[in-house]
């Protein structure tokens, strides 16, 4: 049934994705899930405590965060499977935890964008990419915008359909905790160093086979695509 579940929250998400005007609404549960890690690092995370406390109380607050989310999901999942044909309201609940349309239009438009003008190439970067977009050329905002989309097609797709396929509804919306307990206090920053270190290992952790499985995904696209090389693109996966 997860399976099942996975590959219709995929078409689901690639046909529609998550509108913009529900977006407006009610927001995303990546920007519920932020809004809870907010919560824990402003009130947990005291500069005064000594570095052990902060790493404590940082794999605390994943704790907290993690079982929120799995919660949420077992009883999700359990009262819409009660139901007749729940499982397809599952799948378009699951379908707001994966990001392939809207990863493929942020990117897109930044080609679109390039094809006008430099400068309108480096604003629509500058939207999905956290570096400096003011000096970059032609080249480098085309990377810029690929190494985005190649960072993001684990992150936003291959991992929580590989966590959705295998537990569930409960498995991606942990993953997705997980992820944004990561992006948002994962750092090596004075603040974070210490209270984001268990939100960032455990990250590594539950990308270490979605990472592997995208590079491979990646190799076999190539193989469909004139002048592009799977055995290069695995190669270089390798040495990355």
């Amino acid at each position: 049934m997860s399976f099942k579940l996975a590959l219709t929250a995929l078409a689901i998400e690639a046909g529609v994705g998550y509108p913009d005007s529900l977006f407006a609404r009610i927001g995303h549960p990546v920007s519920w899930l932020g809004a809870l890690i907010d919560a824990l690092d402003a009130r947990l995370n005291r500069e005064a405590d000594a570095f052990a406390v902060r790493r404590a109380k940082g794999g605390a607050a994943l704790l907290i965060v993690l079982g929120a989310a799995l919660f949420a999901g077992l009883l999700i999942e359990r009262a819409l499977l009660a139901l007749p044909f729940g499982w397809i309201a599952l799948a378009v609940l699951a379908s707001s935890l994966l990001a392939q349309k809207s990863l493929h239009e942020h990117v897109a438009a930044v080609e679109r964008a390039l094809a006008l003008s430099l400068e309108d190439g480096r604003r629509a970067a500058g939207k999905i990419v956290g570096r400096d977009v003011a000096t970059l050329d032609e080249a480098g905002v085309a990377r810029a915008a690929i190494e985005s989309l190649a960072e993001n097609f684990s992150d936003g797709v291959v991992a929580p359909a590989f966590w959705l396929a295998l537990f569930g509804l409960p498995g991606a919306l942990a993953y997705k905790a997980v992820n944004t307990a990561d992006s948002m206090i994962g750092h090596k920053s004075e603040r974070h160093f210490a209270f984001g270190w268990a939100a960032a290992r455990c990250d590594d952790l539950m990308n270490l086979i979605p990472a592997r499985l995208s590079a491979a995904l990646l190799a076999f696209g190539a193989l469909a695509l004139p002048g592009a090389s799977a055995s290069a693109a695995l190669a270089c996966a390798r040495r990355d």
